[in-house]
């Protein structure tokens, strides 16, 4: 079905990296949504009715209700609502088997790696309450780490996963933009500086990152064509 005859994707959300990597996807593939704000700040994640979509409490989530057959389907884990999308469209993610490969690869990477670590330094740089410095130094230094191994690789390649943008792109940059909350010095990644420069100037990618629930949103839909 396409963009302009599909049903609007209902996407539960809230503006964190996880979050973003859904908007993106979404934006960038052109498909009408509409965003159910989960305010994680005040526990709407635990609602009875946020947890029968996502058994785990986290977001992002989408209800497709053209699924496939054309039957509604329930995607949670952001990079399965990645792959999912990628799929329905056919966009940033290659057919190649090689080229698939090398996707899934970094989205593995990001998903087991880059983001727990990151988002393990946030919390103990910003959120803790006690600043434990064995955790701060030990979280960040990892962090730095991951970045030289992102540094490289976009050193050999202008994406991610090679010469295309893809939805390994699209999973890393959230975390990636948030480098300097993180402790990490931009100016010794030279090659993710610039490909962070090249992903914000794309219009879907601002649009995504734009995307925000009212401050004083009531729960219900936000339509989003």
């Amino acid at each position: 079905m396409s963009a302009v005859t599909q049903p609007p994707i209902d996407l539960y959300y809230w503006t964190t990296p996880n979050g973003w990597k859904a908007s993106i996807m979404l934006e960038e593939c052109g498909l009408p949504y509409r965003m159910i704000p989960i305010n994680i700040g005040k526990g709407a994640q635990t609602a009875p009715d946020f947890l029968a979509v996502a058994p785990h409490g986290k977001i992002p989530v989408i209800v497709d209700p053209d699924g496939p057959g054309g039957q509604p389907i329930t995607v949670f884990e952001s990079n399965a609502i990645l792959q999912y999308l990628a799929r329905k469209t056919g966009l940033f993610y290659p057919s190649d088997e090689r080229a698939r490969i090398a996707v899934d690869i970094w989205l593995f990477w990001q998903a087991a790696n880059f983001g727990p670590t990151l988002g393990q330094t946030h919390h103990f740089r910003i959120y803790a309450s006690d600043k434990i410095p064995y955790a701060i130094e030990r979280f960040t230094a990892a962090t730095t780490r991951l970045y030289a191994t992102l540094d490289a690789q976009l050193g050999r390649h202008p994406h991610v996963a090679g010469d295309d943008y893809t939805i390994a792109d699209i999973a890393i940059l959230p975390w990636a933009k948030l480098w300097e909350r993180q402790g990490q010095d931009i100016a010794a990644l030279p090659h993710v500086a610039a490909w962070i420069d090249r992903m914000k100037a794309r219009p879907g990618v601002q649009r995504g990152f734009q995307l925000k629930p009212a401050p004083e949103e009531p729960p219900g839909p936000a339509s989003r064509a």
